[in-house]
């Protein structure tokens, strides 16, 4: 693996790292921190922006939802961007876990990094 690969890695695993969190806590508000201002932000509903449809998405959630993550690849478009796609197992306490592959862009905003795009996508 080269330097910008891992720095990249590390960039996202900072951000998904405090998004698992707040997720397996369902601690809705929590999440949406992680997320930019103006984030595009798609689950397996209908999308939203900002930080607000973040925050009512994951507060329909069930409690006891975990979030399990695997980096698949990065990218890093500019000095500012990071491009990850990753696999995400849901687990659920009364049902199946489900399996989605996950496409996020983290923005730099100061010294923070934050989700500014969340794209979900469900393959059978």
């Amino acid at each position: 693996m080269d330097t910008m690969t891992d720095d990249n890695e590390a960039i996202l695993r900072d951000v998904l790292v405090r998004w698992k969190s707040a997720v397996d806590a369902h601690e809705p508000q929590r999440v949406a921190a992680e997320f930019t201002d103006d984030a595009l932000f798609q689950g397996l509903h209908p999308y939203g922006t900002g930080r607000q449809a973040v925050a009512a998405y994951y507060a329909a959630q069930p409690v006891g939802m975990k979030a399990a993550y695997q980096i698949l690849e990065t990218r890093r478009p500019s000095d500012d961007l990071v491009l990850g796609y990753l696999t995400v197992d849901f687990s659920f306490t009364d049902g199946p876990s489900i399996t989605v592959y996950l496409g996020v862009l983290v923005r730099r905003l100061g010294a923070r990094w934050q989700i500014a795009h969340y794209q979900v996508s469900r393959l059978s």
